[in-house]
């Protein structure tokens, strides 16, 4: 095999969960233009088919399915569909991610309470599902998507002068949790040849950003820009793939340096 071909998802069945928001998108489309056989996975079947009828014109194929992350009958449901249809799953991306705390650190303890039943709990859960598949079929791949915020703390000098702030306790918590996660997971499977990595992107930029807000978190990366539609498809591709056969149980901040400083 060429160091290119390693690149390859060619003949594989990659499930991503979410996939209609800003990372999703990319995440979806790099999985399935490296050939593999994509089902993305949400509470939001309409707008995953509306996705995938974009793509389509594009020539790219994916298969939208129902996924409720935090319940578990769900979960083995959406497991026992993809096996029936494809025999085996060798790509996981663990990309969903519920955000219920909108009011910030003085939100309602209920909606901590929500956030960690899907974003931990039904991480779990999804993962120990997929998971196990893999293991019987000795070989896949894992990919979380943490985030840079699961790396370091709040920083209140990015928000000055916007009306924004970044006190979302709930999300940094399952993001830090998800790094570690990744390890535990990765130890767990090994021996199955089941790897699991998690790539930690940055702050992507959206049109409803602030000026203010865009100037002073570019000050703060190395190459000096928010991440764009694009900037996670190479790393997406690069873990799924035999190319990253023997790294597991890392961390790859996707960030444009911004934990580099």
């Amino acid at each position: 095999m060429s160091i290119l071909d390693s690149f390859s998802l060619t003949g594989k069945t990659a499930l991503i969960t979410g996939g209609a928001g800003i990372v999703g998108k990319q995440i979806v489309r790099a999985l399935a233009e490296a050939g593999a056989h994509t089902y993305v996975a949400s509470r939001n079947v309409p707008a995953l088919e509306e996705l995938a009828a974009g793509f389509a014109k594009e020539g790219l194929t994916i298969h939208p399915r129902q996924l409720d992350q935090g319940d578990e009958s769900s979960v083995n449901a959406l497991r026992d569909t993809i096996v029936a249809e494809r025999s085996t799953i060798d790509v996981l991306v663990n990309n969903a991610v519920l955000r219920p705390m909108a009011g910030g650190y003085h939100d309602d303890a209920k909606r901590f309470e929500e956030s960690m039943h899907v974003n931990a709990t039904g991480l779990f859960m999804l993962t120990r599902a997929i998971g196990d598949v893999m293991a019987g079929m000795q070989s896949g791949s894992i990919v979380n998507v943490g985030s840079m915020m699961g790396m370091i703390g709040p920083e209140p000098a990015n928000y000055a002068n916007t009306g924004m702030h970044g006190w979302y306790p709930d999300y940094f918590f399952h993001k830090g949790g998800m790094i570690n996660f990744t390890r535990f997971i990765a130890s767990y499977y090994g021996e199955q040849d089941v790897r699991c990595n998690c790539l930690s992107p940055g702050g992507f930029q959206t049109d409803n950003h602030p000026e203010a807000f865009v100037r002073q978190y570019n000050e703060r990366t190395c190459l000096g820009r928010m991440a764009n539609a694009s900037d996670m498809m190479g790393s997406i591709v690069f873990l799924a793939s035999d190319a990253s056969c023997y790294l597991t149980g890392t961390n790859i901040p996707v960030d444009g340096g911004y934990t580099a400083k």
